[in-house]
This record gives C-alpha cells, sequence and structure tokens, in this order.
C-alpha cells in the first residue's frame, strides 16, 4: 500500500497545493528558501560523504584528521567532523532539505507542509530504533559513544 499509494501522495503533495495556490514569493524569500535547501544539502552530503570516505579508507587524507572510537567489534564510530556534531546530523540535513519543499508552498496553510512534519516524525522514530540496534550491536561502547556525541539531530540542542 505505501509504495502505491502514501508515497506518491505523500511526495506529490506540495505540486498539487501549487495548482490551486499562488503563493506569489518575492525574489528575497525564493533566495532564502534556496539557501535552506543548499544549507540541508551540504549538511547532507557532507555527513554522508564523509562517513563513506571514512569507511573506504580510514587513513586518506580527507578524513585521516577525524577521531573515532574503536569498539569491541572491532568497527570504529565516528567522534569529530559532521559525526561528532549529532549522532544523526545526516537526518537533519534530510530534513532540513524537504522543509525547504515545502516553504516554496508559502506560508499561509499547513496542509503543504505535512511532509516535514510527516518526515520529522518518521526520522525520529528511525532514530529511536536505530539507537536500540546500536545499543544491541556495540554494548558497551555505544554508551561511551553517546557521551561523546550527545546529540541525536542538532548539536548542542537535541
Amino acid at each position: 500500500f505505501g509504495d502505491l499509494a502514501w508515497v506518491p501522495f505523500t511526495y506529490s503533495l506540495q505540486a498539487r497545493y501549487l495548482v490551486d495556490h499562488d503563493p506569489m514569493l518575492k525574489w528575497p524569500t525564493l533566495v532564502a528558501i534556496l539557501g535552506v535547501n543548499v544549507m540541508g544539502y551540504l549538511i547532507f552530503r557532507g555527513a554522508n560523504g564523509q562517513k563513506d570516505a571514512f569507511r573506504r579508507d580510514p587513513d586518506a587524507a580527507e578524513v585521516s584528521h577525524l577521531t573515532y572510537l574503536q569498539t569491541k567489534r572491532g568497527t570504529k564510530l565516528l567522534t569529530s567532523g559532521w559525526w561528532g556534531m549529532a549522532r544523526k546530523i545526516n537526518y537533519t540535513g534530510d530534513w532540513i532539505m524537504g522543509l525547504s519543499w515545502c516553504m516554496l508552498c508559502g506560508f499561509e496553510s499547513i496542509v503543504p507542509y505535512y511532509y516535514a512534519i510527516y518526515f520529522a516524525i518518521l526520522l525520529v522514530h528511525r532514530s529511536i530504533r536505530d539507537d536500540h540496534m546500536c545499543q544491541e550491536k556495540y554494548g558497551d561502547d555505544w554508551g561511551r559513544y553517546k557521551a561523546i556525541v550527545p546529540y541525536r539531530f542538532i548539536p548542542g540542542i537535541i
């Protein structure tokens, strides 16, 4: 059901809203929204790219400066760079991009913000589920990692 009905509805809602509601956004507003999208993209791609580069070759020049927690399983959990700021910083960037798509519909109705609200709930739930799985996977090392990287999404806040 989800792939056939839920996903197409969720991803096309803003476009459908714009068919009947022109928000008449001014250029400065559009530039600001573009800035929000670019910020989200840079966070999302920067974090995922950093993790991928570290996994491929931790000694590569672009990532060799990063600190990490060596786990008892033999894996390394990044504790600096993007991943030292928040454990799910990539989710934050992804959500920011989604919010910017909603913002293009203006600010008169909550309807086009359905995606951002739904996606926030999905990401929070996913992060809780991931946290439980990582606790099982890493044991005591996960608690040590969370002490080093205490924030889940937004550094210094949550």
